[in-house]
């Protein structure tokens, strides 16, 4: 489907002026905003919002599918726009709802460049699909997601991995394709996954990530394709079709230059006030020069894509819209249950151990947004040495304190980002990518309850009694 640029546009527009709005209205009341957070928690009924979403999300593509794909757009903005309402009208709260927008623009951003830019990058891998070409292929994912990000190597990856197995295609490569490198793959460095990023930026050094987990990453690495290998060699399916099929064992590259669009995208990233000091800030604009440079990519990589790339990779917009409107919906539905959860994790700091941030932190991620979830858990660590998340210094001195919290936490937010399709923003583009290309992909709960939680909880519960128990 073509990306609809007389309804997408337009409301792209209206939602910047919307951000625009509480950008300046946070700005011109922000010691009001402030008493109010001091004053005022949000009730717990408004988390509901947040669970019909989830339950939709669930439920829309398993039991009324058509209505679900009609109107997904809509039911999102609309439970979206009830959180809004209640923060601007009833809480008085601007900057909760600033901060919300401002990382949603961010999060879009880096998702539809790094999506665009590798559409127009053609790989042809003339080789075998077998159960070790299939571990290699998914370890070299693995290993590059920490330099492209999760995101990137989803997107430059997933099309000729399905075209590679396409005579013995089935569900389950998809899904350890998520598990392997939308997810944890990406545990090495801030660029790997968003919530390192977020760690690097409040002060987490940069190489601390892969010194402090490497070995964790792994052996967990190590298992999942240990079990995806045992059930990749009992799938003999169509493999007659190919048997007198000669493959020359070579990888095809075309549209080499958006490369180029990647390393800018990549770069992009640490264009921020907060890494670096003399990038000046644009508020109230809702953009900050980062975000200009991730849209024009969007923009320049595909003009000038070659026509012939986009269409043997079958793109087209429908994916990224498709998460463009639902994380709209969960990014501010699951506003009061963060800070529900972080008023609780704050207050109660003292009763928490490495096992439950390992735990609360990785649950909490699956169904939420990863990155806040590891940003409250951050701060109630912090919190239990008297440190406050939002000062660089004393991020680093909590480091070199006690850094086993900090690894919990890491490992555990990027970790149980795969256990669902919500977890982490890659999922639903691969799952959506997929199903395009006519794989018939599980429901939310047969992805959670058939794949998941059999396959991946037992390996953390290994992680958890080798390391953080």
């Amino acid at each position: 489907m073509i990306l609809n640029k007389k309804i997408f546009f337009p409301s792209l527009f209206v939602f910047l002026g919307i951000i625009f709005s509480i950008n300046i209205f946070a700005g011109e009341s922000n010691l009001i905003v402030k008493e109010t957070e001091q004053l005022t928690q949000p009730s717990i009924y408004m988390v509901l919002p947040f669970i019909i979403l989830l339950l939709l999300i669930a439920t829309g593509p398993l039991f009324y599918k058509n209505f679900w794909e009609r109107h997904y757009p809509k039911i999102s903005i609309l439970l979206g726009t009830i959180t809004l309402v209640y923060y601007l009208y009833f809480l008085k709260d601007f900057h909760s709802m600033q901060h919300i927008f401002i990382e949603y623009v961010s999060f879009i951003a880096l998702l539809s460049s790094l999506f665009v830019a590798s559409g127009g990058i053609l790989i042809k891998v003339d080789k075998k699909s077998t159960p070790l070409a299939n571990v290699l292929f998914l370890l070299f994912g693995a290993v590059i997601a920490n330099i492209i990000g999760t995101t990137g190597a989803s997107m430059l990856l997933i099309r000729p991995f399905i075209k590679m197995n396409k005579d013995r295609i089935k569900p389950y490569h998809i899904i350890f394709f998520i598990f392997l490198i939308s997810n944890v793959g990406g545990a090495l460095t801030p660029i790997g996954d968003p919530p390192l990023f977020i760690g690097f930026l409040r002060g987490v050094p940069f190489f601390w990530v892969i010194v402090n987990v490497w070995y964790i990453w792994l052996p967990t690495i190590a298992l999942i394709l240990l079990v995806f290998y045992f059930v990749d060699s009992n799938n003999k399916m169509n493999t007659d079709s190919s048997a007198n099929i000669e493959y020359s064992g070579k990888i095809e590259i075309q549209g080499g230059k958006n490369f180029i669009y990647l390393v800018v995208v990549i770069l992009a990233v640490f264009i921020d006030p907060n890494v670096m000091s003399w990038v000046p800030s644009l508020a109230p604009f809702p953009l900050g020069i980062r975000e200009i440079i991730m849209f024009s990519i969007v923009y320049l990589s595909y003009k000038n894509a070659h026509p012939e790339i986009l269409k043997s990779n079958e793109f087209d917009f429908e994916p990224i819209k498709e998460v463009a409107y639902l994380f709209i919906g969960i990014f501010l539905t699951m506003v009061p249950a963060l800070q529900l959860i972080a008023n609780f994790a704050q207050v109660k700091h003292e009763l928490l151990d490495t096992t439950t941030f390992y735990w609360a932190t990785g649950i909490l991620s699956g169904v939420l947004d990863n990155t806040p979830t590891y940003l409250n858990f951050l701060s109630a660590a912090m919190g239990k040495f008297y440190l406050d998340v939002n000062i660089q210094s004393q991020v680093l001195e909590f480091v070199t304190k006690d850094d086993i919290f900090l690894r919990a936490i890491s490992v555990s937010a990027v970790f149980f980002g795969a256990i669902t399709y919500i977890g982490n923003g890659p999922n639903f583009m691969v799952k959506s990518i997929s199903e395009r290309g006519g794989i018939e992909m599980p429901s939310f709960f047969a992805y959670l309850f058939k794949y998941a939680i059999p396959i991946l909880i037992p390996i953390y519960l290994v992680v958890w009694l080798v390391f953080f128990r």
